[in-house]
C-alpha cells in the first residue's frame, strides 16, 4: 500500500511539473500539449476505437514475432553453448548484431517484404532474437561443472545430461532471456510500425505527426510506455520472480 501510494504521489508531481511547464511556455503550444489536452485525446481515440484497433494490431504483430524470435533465439543459443566451432564463428557476431538498433532493420525488412505487416514482424523478430541467443548461451554455460559432474558420476550423459540437468539448472537465466526478448521486440515493434502503412500504434503515432495532433503523439507515447510497464510488471518480472524463488536464488 505505501509503495502504491508513493507511486501515485510521484505521477502527480511528474504531471504537476509537466503542466508547470507548459504554463511557464518554455516550448511552444503546438509542440508541447498540456496534460488535459492528452487526456482529451486520449478519451477520444479509445472512443472511437481509433487507439483501440492500432493497440491490437500492435499485439497481433507481436504475438507472431515474439514467439519467433524466443524459439529461434533459444536454437542459436543452444548451438553456440554446445558447439566450441559454432561459438568460434558465429558467435562473435553477435554482439555486434545485438548492438544493431532496430530501427536500422526497417530498411531492409521494407525491402524483402514491402510495406505490409511481414515487414514489421521480421523487424520484431530480429528485436529480441539476439539478446535471447546471448542469454541462452550464457544460461548454458553458467551451469555448475559440480552439476555435471555428479550426474555423470550416476551414469547421466549425452542428451539425458542436456535435459536432466543442463536445462533445468539454466531455466533461471532463461527466463531473464524471455524478460529481455519481450522488451527488446516491444521496442523493435515500434520502430518497425513507425516506417509501415500501418495498423499498429506506431503507425498511429507517425499519422499523428504528419497532421500534428502533438496531442495524440504524446497520448500514444504514454500508451506504449505504459503498455511496456504494465506487461513487464504483471508477467514476465512475476514469472522470473517465480523461477527465481523456486530455484533457491531469491
Amino acid at each position: 500500500m505505501k509503495i502504491l501510494l508513493k507511486r501515485i504521489l510521484f505521477l502527480v508531481a511528474v504531471i504537476a511539473l509537466w503542466q508547470g511547464v507548459y504554463s511557464a511556455g518554455v516550448f511552444p503550444d503546438i509542440a508541447f500539449p498540456p496534460p488535459v489536452d492528452v487526456y482529451y485525446a486520449l478519451i477520444e481515440g479509445f472512443g472511437d476505437g481509433t487507439l483501440t484497433k492500432a493497440l491490437l494490431a500492435s499485439f497481433k504483430h507481436l504475438l507472431y514475432g515474439l514467439p519467433i524470435s524466443i524459439i529461434l533465439g533459444t536454437s542459436i543459443g543452444v548451438l553456440l553453448a554446445k558447439s566450441k566451432q559454432a561459438d568460434e564463428t558465429a558467435g562473435m557476431y553477435l554482439i555486434a548484431l545485438q548492438s544493431i538498433p532496430s530501427i536500422a532493420w526497417v530498411p531492409l525488412s521494407l525491402l524483402l517484404f514491402g510495406f505490409n505487416e511481414m515487414a514489421v514482424i521480421f523487424v520484431v523478430v530480429i528485436g529480441g532474437i539476439f539478446v535471447m541467443a546471448l542469454n541462452t548461451r550464457t544460461a548454458l554455460r553458467n551451469v555448475p561443472s559440480s552439476f555435471k559432474k555428479a550426474a555423470r558420476t550416476m551414469g547421466v550423459n549425452g542428451l539425458e545430461l542436456f535435459f536432466k540437468v543442463e536445462i533445468p539448472a539454466s531455466v533461471p537465466h532463461f527466463m531473464t532471456g524471455i524478460r529481455l526478448a519481450w522488451a527488446f521486440s516491444w521496442r523493435a515493434l515500434m520502430a518497425g510500425e513507425l516506417l509501415s502503412n500501418g495498423p499498429g500504434l506506431g503507425y498511429s503515432l507517425t499519422y499523428a505527426f504528419d497532421f500534428a495532433r502533438v496531442d495524440v503523439v504524446m497520448a500514444i507515447i504514454l500508451i506504449i510506455g505504459v503498455i511496456g510497464s504494465t506487461v513487464d510488471h504483471l508477467v514476465f518480472s512475476k514469472l522470473e520472480k517465480t523461477v527465481m524463488k523456486r530455484w533457491g536464488l531469491l
